[in-house]
């Protein structure tokens, strides 16, 4: 009887191990089935130009695939997902010398295809001040490019080349990276390297960086970026596009410090200029301005006192007010303005359509002026 009743629950065990492992397996398979799925999904995405700039470039997942299979896409694969939506940017662009005398200077960058109608993403700094810009595609062509926009603010500019049957990167979400995350990171380093990918991690999210005088919030990373990677596509364990490459940190001893801006940063810039050309409702006051903070300077210039003038008038709303050439700004509603930093801590804040009255020092006589502030449009 006790022998029986062994037997009985043996059985008992190995019908509910096998039930255990079945469900198991089923779950795994189908896990699996998602993970094939997702990559094939990417794929088609990519090939087809079922994408569009906003959230259809954004495949939706059911499933994260380290969670539903314990593993992501290898580097390779990343790599070969994406590795012909990146491109080679080349840029020239006239230079003056110190005899002012004029040549010919060469850029280079890197790029990321985002639409099949041949959209390009890249840096602002890499097209800055370019007269000719081309692209070339991982297959050797090559295409004269079109500036379509560019945000200065941002960093980001769009391209447009005339070529038919691309590869688009599909966009991911970089509000869900952690660090310690996989990426890769495919550009044109040194400018002459294009295709080069490199592997490392998230290393910080929300990095606050200063860049050329400008404050941003990027992404670090440890894969390494070297001169002409800026542009290029910084990519998840998925193969989706999670950054936008920016710089490098500088130094012979600094090594390891890479930095992108996210995508979900760069998107809605890039959907404005492909729309408009610009991104709306930037303030813009009209005028650019030269900080005196020497008596050379000053006496070279011809002006007086040391503090802010009013280099050149170019908004239709900063002439309509009046303003010209070497006015000096004073003030700015109240604030007493004297340094470049006083600029712009009065116009901080300001919309499109705002008023501001500005107190100018010309030919030795205050007056107040009222400006309209416009809307930036490159």
């Amino acid at each position: 009887m006790g022998n029986r009743k062994s037997i009985a629950i043996i059985v008992a065990a190995c019908i509910l191990l096998s039930f255990v492992c079945g469900f198991g397996g089923a779950f795994a398979a189908n896990a699996l089935d998602d993970y094939m799925d997702k990559k094939a999904e990417i794929r088609e995405a990519q090939e087809t130009g079922d994408v569009s700039i906003g959230d259809n470039n954004r495949i939706a997942t059911a499933v994260n695939l380290a969670e539903a299979t314990g593993s992501n896409l290898t580097i390779s694969e990343i790599v070969a997902l994406n590795e012909n939506a990146v491109v080679e940017i080349r840029t020239e662009m006239i230079a003056t010398d110190s005899w002012m005398m004029q040549y010919v200077t060469e850029g280079a960058g890197s790029g990321v295809i985002v639409s099949k109608e041949g959209y390009i993403a890249t840096n602002n700094h890499v097209i800055d001040g370019a007269r000719k810009i081309a692209v070339r595609l991982k297959n050797g062509t090559e295409y004269e490019a079109t500036l379509v926009g560019r945000d200065s603010e941002t960093d980001i500019a769009v391209l447009k080349i005339d070529a038919d049957g691309l590869t688009c990167a599909v966009f991911g979400d970089s509000d869900r990276l952690v660090v310690g995350e996989l990426a890769v990171a495919i550009g044109n380093p040194l400018g002459k390297l294009g295709g080069t990918a490199t592997a490392g991690i998230i290393s910080a999210k929300d990095r606050q960086i200063t860049i050329d005088g400008k404050d941003m919030t990027l992404l670090q990373t440890d894969a390494s970026i070297n001169p002409g990677n800026s542009g290029g596509g910084l990519f998840n364990q998925n193969g989706e596009l999670i950054g936008i490459v920016v710089a490098k940190s500088t130094g012979s001893d600094v090594e390891g410090l890479g930095f992108a801006i996210p995508i979900n940063t760069a998107e809605p810039v890039i959907e404005e200029l492909i729309d408009h050309g610009y991104v709306k409702g930037r303030p813009d006051v009209g005028m650019t301005f030269r900080d005196f903070t020497s008596i050379t300077d000053a006496f070279f210039y011809g002006v007086r006192n040391l503090g802010i003038y009013v280099d050149e008038v170019y908004g239709e709303e900063a002439i309509e007010a009046g303003f010209r050439e070497n006015d000096m700004i004073c003030y700015v509603d109240d604030a007493e303005i004297r340094s470049a930093n006083d600029l712009t801590e009065a116009f901080k804040g300001c919309k499109p359509g705002d008023v501001r009255e500005i107190v100018i020092l010309r030919d030795g006589r205050q007056m107040t002026l009222s400006l309209v502030i416009g809307e930036k449009t490159n």
